[in-house]
């Protein structure tokens, strides 16, 4: 498929231009039909990966795989899926192979693993998106690299996510990313399946999800290994887009795929939808805000200079509200000026109401947030 393909314009989307990327890595690619690691090509990558933390990069890695290498070791049917107990089984065996191989080739290029386990209910629950949220900034911000994947041991078929590539797309909204990649056995969007239609054309650049975009995806994966298709890929361009994302769909079956798709641009790329605004268009619209947070007028600068709230900025808190709920942030004069999500409750918000941030510890009792709204989760109006 790959011979007719012409190079991409990347200038949309880079995965040196962003800032934070997402790369999403298909259980095809990860395990070959024996059950083993491809560990040659996982080095491949990491490589890849590492030359772009060194660049200057903070990437996070949602990784399929484990339902695939346990079923293979565990001899299980239709590659572990024949049940919701064979993928639970599977997940449970797999994925501490699967992290351990991370952790040592991504030790080899001098970075430092985290793996992270989530549901559906993770990123759907406000106050555990905001716990989920903060700890892949804080890993970012340390240099840590986390490779995260869905919690199949423990998920029913109610709360799963049930494909990576949607988890990534959701994944990169928590954590603010730029970018999303996924890597698979296919290598772009066509306007028919290649597989059976050999004229058909690739899509370089989808501006716009419309039906007709939609019209072209294939539920199918071609490996039979992953369960996500175009279909779910289409998807999670969706998810990524309306988030502030650009999201790329790129073959994985080449050796160092994140440095082929820099310099080659083979792939469909579909384009964020009004940049970082998107991202934050739901805060400051449809939601009834439960309380309001007053602020000084040094706080109102630092705002908008782009900064979180801090307590020391804080004169007054108004409403019962909990940790994860929409809050008004206003002005000395009553004006509003920002929604966010509270960090802290109703309670707390109150009694570190004007209190310098070195002070929370012994306030509160315990380890203190980083802001009363940070500025990844509030929007000004």
């Amino acid at each position: 498929m790959s011979a007719r393909l012409a190079p991409v314009d990347m200038t949309a989307f880079s995965p040196g231009r962003c800032a934070r990327l997402i790369v999403k890595v298909g259980s095809a690619l990860l395990v070959d039909p024996d059950g083993q690691v491809r560990r040659d090509w996982l080095k491949g990558l990491v490589a890849d990966i590492a030359g772009r933390v060194r660049a200057g990069q903070q990437v996070a890695v949602v990784s399929s795989g484990a339902i695939a290498l346990g079923a293979r070791r565990l001899k299980l049917p239709k590659g572990g899926r024949a049940s919701l107990e064979d993928a639970q089984a599977a997940a449970a065996t797999g994925q501490i192979a699967l992290s351990g191989v991370w952790a040592e080739l991504l030790h080899g290029e001098g970075l430092t693993a985290a793996q992270i386990l989530v549901t559906l209910d993770d990123l759907e629950d406000r106050r555990r998106y905001l716990n989920v949220s903060a700890t892949l900034d804080r890993l970012l911000k340390l240099g840590v690299l986390p490779v995260i994947n869905e919690n199949d041991s423990v998920a029913t078929e109610e709360i799963r996510f049930g494909d990576n590539d949607r988890l990534a797309a959701r994944v990169a909204s928590a954590a603010g990313a730029d970018g999303v990649i996924l890597l698979s056995d296919v290598d772009g969007l066509y306007d028919r399946n290649p597989t059976t239609h050999p004229d058909a054309v690739m899509i370089p650049v989808v501006e716009k999800l419309d039906a007709r975009i939609e019209s072209m995806a294939d539920r199918g994966s071609a490996s039979g290994m992953g369960s996500g298709g175009m279909v779910s890929k289409i998807e999670a361009a969706r998810i990524a887009t309306s988030a502030g994302a650009h999201l790329a769909i790129a073959t994985g079956r080449i050796d160092h795929p994140l440095q082929a798709l820099a310099t080659t641009g083979h792939g469909t790329i579909f384009v964020a939808s009004q940049g970082a605004r998107a991202r934050k268009a739901w805060l400051r619209g449809g939601l009834t805000a439960k309380g309001t947070i007053h602020i000084d007028a040094g706080a109102v600068e630092a705002l908008r200079q782009g900064r979180s709230l801090l307590s020391a900025g804080a004169t007054r808190v108004e409403g019962r509200f909990a940790r994860g709920d929409l809050v008004v942030i206003a002005g000395p004069d009553g004006t509003q000026l920002a929604r966010g999500l509270a960090e802290y409750d109703h309670v707390d918000a109150h009694r570190i109401t004007g209190r310098r941030s070195e002070d929370l510890g012994t306030i509160l009792g315990y380890a203190p947030r980083s802001a009363l709204v940070h500025r990844s989760h509030m929007a000004l109006l």
